[in-house]
């Protein structure tokens, strides 16, 4: 279970990064970073682009990548959670609870 629910948000991660590139793409963020920058510095030999580092297929790879590592980090300690309170359980006994119809 615990798998399957960090895959869902391995997902909805990809998911979310993709969205909130894509809208501060057509806000046109990048684009005044970039006129931002080229002020600041006024290389003409070198103009600075931010896509180069930040373009749509590199940080959604990298959102990938993340989101890998992610599903198996949160399966791993899940995993390690539930047999710790298994163990816990069973050493105090846990609670019990009776329900009954009045």
């Amino acid at each position: 279970m615990s798998f399957l629910i960090s895959v869902a948000l391995g997902i909805a991660g990809v998911v979310m990064v993709a969205v909130l590139w894509m809208i501060l793409s057509g806000m046109g963020v990048f684009s005044e970073v970039n006129r931002l920058v080229g002020t600041i510095f006024n290389d003409t030999e070198n103009p600075f682009d931010i896509m180069d580092f930040l373009g749509f297929g590199r940080v959604l790879s990298l959102s990938i990548v993340v989101g890998v590592i992610d599903v198996i980090l949160l399966t791993a300690l899940s995993t390690l959670g539930a047999f710790l309170y298994n163990i816990c359980s069973a050493l105090v006994g846990g609670l019990q609870l009776t329900l009954t119809d009045d």
